[in-house]
């Protein structure tokens, strides 16, 4: 009687593409941040904290997703929170009080 062994070669071959599609999909992007308010501003991703000043941007390379909200402190005391996490397709938007999420520019040509 000849038994043919292919459990373990379909769970190495599932394990493998459970493994790339878990990359393609972790695959860190740039976030990004603009400041096109009045004042300036300090922004906590929950792991970073940027200072923006009026007018300012920044793009965090490779970061991918936050952890979690986004908090906006204002100079003027102020506080706004975007509910996250907050993905590199999603690009944060600060205004006079207001910060929201807008579709990131795209850098390819």
């Amino acid at each position: 009687m000849s038994r043919t062994r292919r459990t373990p070669f379909v769970g190495y071959l599932m394990g493998a593409i459970l493994a790339v599609t878990l990359t393609a999909c972790s695959l860190p992007g740039d976030l990004s941040i603009l400041n096109e308010g009045p004042d300036g501003v300090t922004v906590l991703t929950g792991d970073d904290e940027v200072v923006l000043d009026t007018g300012g941007g920044v793009i965090l390379l490779d970061y991918g997703c936050t952890p979690g909200d986004v908090t906006v402190e204002f100079d003027s005391g102020s506080e706004v929170v975007v509910p996250g996490p907050v993905c590199p397709e999603q690009q944060i938007v600060v205004g006079d009080g207001t910060a929201m999420l807008q579709p990131a520019e795209s850098n390819e040509q």
